[in-house]
């Protein structure tokens, strides 16, 4: 088969995939993004290999996951957010510091090297914004205050799992620059600044300009929407940040526009058609039958645990001020590892820092705390009131 013919297949299964396992875990009642990724797994290259790994896979998931982020902004009232910032900055450094912590211990106590110790703590340290956000849109949670902080607090240990992550490869490969560190803080810093403060300004100024010389055969604001998530994304890498804190911050500063509402109406065809493909992607990408394995099983669960108790400590302990159920919710909300943690382990895989079972290992707490974590937070979180979501958003995702 030609390579746009495997390519347009590849997409058939993948969103069909994505669409059944979606209605089915509906009907159950259930989280749709778990239904999703058990799907990849299910028709991934690791079991029925109906869908390879190539790519254009990659390419398309990181798409998925830009727009996913572009819209959870594009949903966040950034007056909110501000007002949360010093809890979400607080969740976020003990979210941070007790998983790393902890995962450096097991690690140390199966006298495990300290290179590989330091690795698998740091793919500990950072939270997938994205799985939090999906379930989030799902219960129609966006806007409520817990759900401010846990954005806002995903965000910044994003931001800060990224400082580790620069601070444990120099030290494990000996390369270790204090200077190129902290120029990336710097960075970072400023990227936000400019993003929340200047950004919002200009596209308010824009959007007015574009209003008054509006055609209704196009949508100028959907264009300069999706130009400014391409550059904020790409901006972000090329100062060592995710692609996906970028776009979260583009669909921020597009959030207090008049044209908000309609904006997210455009974009809902463009996530309906993306998203759903990267979370399978995301379970296609899981090798079921090494995870099982006994030489991987029993320490994959150790680290898997260690990881959700980190969280509930460090995250729950930060958030406690906002009450005790409150503070569970967002220790729960901070569980999931996703892409982020296994990011971490394919670059210290890639750099000879660990190997492969323990590469394997840290590949199944990413994939435990995924799956995990949704059916907890629909638990805590319920069905909202109309007194809870007034004057929230609308849901990214309603299915």
């Amino acid at each position: 088969m030609s390579a746009p013919g495997r390519m347009l297949l590849d997409l058939f299964l993948l969103f069909a995939a994505a669409r059944l396992a979606g209605a089915i875990f509906l009907r159950l009642r259930q989280p749709v993004v778990v239904g999703e990724i058990l799907a990849g797994m299910l028709i991934g290259p690791h079991l029925l290999g109906l869908v390879g790994e190539n790519r254009f896979h990659d390419i398309f998931a990181e798409l998925g996951a830009v727009f996913l982020l572009f819209v959870v902004g594009l949903g966040t009232n950034p007056t909110d957010l501000w007002r949360v910032g010093r809890r979400a900055v607080s969740v976020a450094a003990l979210g941070v510091a007790a998983p790393f912590c902890f995962g450096f211990l097991l690690l140390h106590a199966f006298a495990r090297p300290m290179h590989e110790s330091l690795f698998v703590a740091t793919a500990l340290t950072a939270t997938s914004v994205g799985i939090t956000a999906r379930v989030l849109a799902d219960l129609n949670r966006m806007g409520t205050r817990v759900a401010n902080v846990i954005l806002g607090a995903a965000v910044a240990d994003d931001i800060v799992g990224m400082l580790v992550l620069a601070l444990v490869t120099g030290i494990t490969t000996g390369t270790l620059s204090l200077s190129s560190v902290g120029l990336l803080a710097g960075e970072s810093v400023a990227f936000c600044v400019v993003a929340l403060m200047f950004g919002r300004r200009a596209v308010r100024r824009i959007t007015r300009r574009l209003s008054r010389a509006d055609d209704s055969s196009r949508d100028p604001r959907f264009a300069l929407a999706v130009v400014l998530c391409f550059a904020f994304s790409a901006l972000a890498e090329i100062i060592g940040l995710a692609a996906i804190i970028g776009a979260f911050f583009a669909g921020i500063i597009f959030a207090e526009i008049p044209e908000a509402p309609g904006l997210r109406r455009s974009m809902q065809p463009v996530y309906e058609l993306l998203v759903p493909i990267f979370f399978v992607l995301m379970g296609a990408r899981v090798d079921l039958p090494r995870l099982l394995t006994l030489g991987v099983l029993p320490l994959g669960l150790l680290i898997t645990v260690v990881a959700i108790i980190g969280k509930l400590v460090g995250c729950g302990l930060a958030a406690l001020p906002l009450g005790k159920r409150e503070a569970v919710t967002v220790g729960v909300g901070m569980i999931p590892r996703g892409e982020v943690g296994i990011v971490v382990a394919l670059i210290g895989l890639s750099r000879g820092v660990i190997t492969g079972d323990l590469y394997a290992e840290v590949i199944l707490m990413c994939l435990l705390t995924t799956v995990v974590a949704p059916p907890l937070l629909r638990m805590l979180l319920g069905q909202p009131t109309l007194t809870e979501v007034s004057g929230a958003p609308d849901a990214v995702n309603r299915r």
